[in-house]
This record gives C-alpha cells, sequence and structure tokens, in this order.
C-alpha cells in the first residue's frame, strides 16, 4: 500500500528539487530523493543527510530498476529531473531523457497506484500572442528544424502521456506549469536563468550577454513561491487530473533585468553590455519568446496560490547566495 507520508522527488539535487526536499521535510514528510548528479549537486541536499526522514539515491531516472526500487511504497512521486532548453546543441538528449524518464516515473506511479505530479514548463506556449498564457490556451511551436523547440515538445509528450495513464489506468496525475524560477541554489549559467549569468557577469566586473536585442519579457518566481505552489498541489486531491501554471504575473524584460540586478550588486562601473545574435550561438536558426506570463487563477482557486516573493526582494536574497557561491567557487 502506498504511504501517504512517504514522497519521491526525482531530480532532488537540483535547485527546485532541492528547496522542495527542503519544505515537505519541515511539513514531516519521509522524502526520498533522487538524481544521477549530472546538473545536480550533493551539496544542495547534503545538510538533510542527517535527517532519518531523507535518503538520497544517485540514480538515473532511465534505470527502470533502480527507480523502481528507490520509489517502493511512495505515496507521491514528483517528477522534476529534465534537461532543458538546447540553446547550445544537445537537443537529443533533452528529447529522449525526458521523455524516458516521464515514460518510467508513470509506470512506477501506475504500479503503485500513487500520485505522479509531472513539472512541464511554460514554453509549451511558445509564440501564443494571446496573453496572459491560460492553462488551456493553444500551444504554438516554432518549427522542427528550430532546436529549442524540442524542450517544449519533450514536456508536452509528457503531458499527453500524463491524461493517457490517466485515462488507461485512473493514475492521478498534476501537469506543473513553471514560470521562471530564481533564487539560491541556481545554476551559475544560463542552465540558472539569465539573472544567474548577469549576477555572476556583473559580479566579475565582465561584459553582460544579451540574447537578441533584450527586449523579450519574462516573469519570474521565487523559489520559495514555486514550491509552496508544489506542496499544495501535492497535498490538495483537488488539483489532481489539472494542469496548473505556477508563476509570477509581474512582467520585466532581459535588459531591464540586466540594469536591475547590477544597481542592486551595487558595482559602480558602468553596465557593459554585449548584444549576442541568436545565430552565433547556435549555428542555425533560433526562435525566442518575446512575453510569456501567466493567468494563475486556476492555481490560486484550486492550491491558494499566489507568487509573495517582489522580484527586487528575491534578486537581492539571490545575489547575497550567489557572493558566497562564488567566494567557494573561488576558493576551490
Amino acid at each position: 500500500m502506498p504511504d501517504a507520508g512517504k514522497i519521491v522527488i526525482t531530480g532532488a539535487a537540483g535547485f527546485i528539487g532541492s528547496h522542495l526536499c527542503d519544505a515537505l521535510l519541515e511539513r514531516g514528510y519521509s522524502i526520498v530523493g533522487i538524481d544521477n548528479l549530472s546538473m545536480g549537486r550533493m551539496e544542495n541536499v547534503r545538510h538533510n543527510l542527517g535527517n532519518p526522514r531523507f535518503s538520497f539515491h544517485q540514480e538515473d531516472v532511465r534505470n527502470m530498476d533502480g527507480l523502481r526500487a528507490a520509489c517502493d511504497g511512495a505515496g507521491a512521486i514528483v517528477h522534476l529531473a529534465a534537461y532543458k532548453i538546447p540553446r547550445y546543441g544537445n537537443s537529443l538528449d533533452t528529447l529522449l531523457i525526458n521523455e524516458a524518464g516521464s515514460h518510467n516515473v508513470l509506470d512506477v506511479a501506475q504500479g503503485l497506484k500513487c500520485k505522479a505530479l509531472i513539472a512541464s514548463t511554460s514554453d509549451v506556449y511558445g509564440k501564443n500572442a494571446n496573453l496572459p498564457f491560460r492553462e488551456d490556451s493553444d500551444l504554438v511551436l516554432g518549427p522542427s528544424d528550430v532546436r529549442r523547440w524540442s524542450y517544449a515538445v519533450s514536456k508536452l509528450f509528457d503531458e499527453h502521456l500524463c491524461f493517457a495513464y490517466q485515462d488507461a489506468y485512473g493514475l492521478p496525475v498534476v501537469i506543473l506549469r513553471f514560470f521562471g524560477s530564481y533564487g539560491p541554489r541556481h545554476h551559475l549559467s544560463w542552465w540558472g536563468g539569465p539573472q544567474s549569468v548577469f549576477a555572476t557577469q556583473i559580479l566579475r566586473d565582465e561584459e553582460v550577454e544579451i540574447h537578441g536585442d533584450g527586449s523579450q519579457k519574462r516573469s519570474f518566481t521565487y523559489i520559495s513561491d514555486t514550491v509552496a505552489g508544489v506542496v499544495a498541489a501535492v497535498e490538495k486531491d483537488e488539483a489532481n487530473g489539472e494542469i496548473i501554471n505556477l508563476g509570477s504575473t509581474h512582467e520585466i524584460s532581459i535588459l531591464e533585468l540586466a540594469h536591475l540586478v547590477k544597481r542592486l550588486i551595487g558595482n559602480p562601473q558602468p553596465l557593459k553590455l554585449k548584444f549576442v545574435p541568436y545565430n552565433s550561438f547556435t549555428g542555425r536558426k533560433y526562435e525566442d519568446v518575446m512575453r510569456r506570463i501567466p493567468d494563475v487563477s486556476k492555481a490560486r482557486t484550486l492550491l491558494g496560490f499566489e507568487a509573495k516573493v517582489g522580484l527586487e526582494e528575491g534578486l537581492r536574497r539571490t545575489i547575497e547566495w550567489h557572493r558566497a557561491a562564488l567566494d567557494n567557487h573561488r576558493a576551490g
């Protein structure tokens, strides 16, 4: 029988996963963390290793036997492990790893008869010009020879796979579409988002790289708000069978974000901008999304979700962590 107090988190040593481990442990759950450490870091979960309600498995979600053994008896599986937008190539890993991981997680959840929560992305809305994005909005993706869409396609396949398992087996599934999560423990690279790269470059007094002209707008969600939404989705049956946006509705352009990060860091030097054409780092066609903002009315109704941490406050907390992370990196 599934144990409602035991939750498995894939990608547990990653950015969102490690914060979710902390939050659920604080609420009294027993947590099984799974991560192959290809992108996650043990430093993110090391502080929980002495907790008797936390166990960690260095395992790849594509290994069905290892995944099934780690998930034994779980009441829910939160699947966060994934490859992101392939800006610089490697779309093959994005497609194959994301499909195989989600397929295995759903298969294991079906065998356990437990709830499965699958992380999706705001990227699935693609080039839809009708904003804000509702969960039932059209998903408008670009051509197949533009590799950046492979991430959205992989997540869209995962979403359809979730509903296919629900229809075939009655499996309770939840799909969570994240919008620009950021905060402490994010990657110090484009994998962590533009705010991560900007903070690194400004703290090092380097040129700040802006892809395109910087007019593209995004909403950024502080990690504690994202995690609060995931926790609510784990605990509330009202989320079952639903696609739910989790994000802030505050919009900012990428160029404005660079200036804001610089102001909050307090670097007295002029901001040195380097505008990078998309085709210079992709080697082929690339398309960006010019605006991305969620409608969160469903999350508010079903989960009581509201993004509470303002962008400036969230960035201040993130920059403070970022300084320490860079100092540690320099110290070896």
